[in-house]
């Protein structure tokens, strides 16, 4: 596994080591003691998630509040994604900045967002199969969520048209009205 660092340093892209052949592949998709090297601390994950969405489908921008913020270690397993954090950590010299990833069944690569940042892709294959570890449990009553069209963060969505949102991501509120991390 090899972390590949992004503008944002607690952002990281995770590519697992590949062995390919004629038959198929393998791969170590999680191990412990080798993700926390390569973010740089223990992570204990309590929860995974899957979803799938079609062409257009864009999820996001979602976090949750402490003391249930959530970490995730995101990846695609069928299709791609274009995958999004954006650091809403008012004390951090990033605040507001954002990093974008391409995931794919075929580059395999994982992205880690740590606590305090919000998350969000856009499906830009016919379908695409999303799976997600998080740090801890959901609570709506911490669920928050960011506008992902906030020109202030002024995120650059690949081929984006028309989305195909839920009404609650439709009605997010802007960065300088969400609540955030301090």
């Amino acid at each position: 596994m090899r972390a590949i660092d992004t503008s944002i340093p607690d952002v990281k892209i995770i590519e697992p080591k590949v062995f390919e052949d004629d038959r198929g592949f393998f791969f170590e998709s999680f191990n412990s003691e080798k993700f926390g090297a390569a973010v740089g601390r223990n992570v204990l994950f309590v929860q995974d998630n899957h979803s799938r969405s079609v062409r257009g489908v864009l999820r996001g921008l979602h976090y949750q509040l402490p003391p249930f913020a959530q970490g995730k270690l995101v990846r695609v397993i069928s299709g791609e994604v274009y995958d999004v954090a954006v650091d809403i950590r008012k004390s951090s010299p990033t605040f507001g900045h954002w990093v974008g990833a391409n995931l794919s069944a075929a580059n395999k690569r994982q992205l880690w967002i740590p606590e305090g940042f919000a998350h969000g892709f856009i499906s830009i294959s016919e379908h695409a199969e999303f799976l997600y570890k998080t740090t801890n449990y959901y609570a709506p009553q911490s669920d928050r969520g960011i506008l992902w069209s906030d020109p202030a963060i002024a995120i650059d969505w690949p081929g984006l048209a028309a989305p195909i949102m839920s009404e609650k991501d439709q009605r997010q509120p802007l960065l300088r009205d969400a609540e955030t991390f301090a």
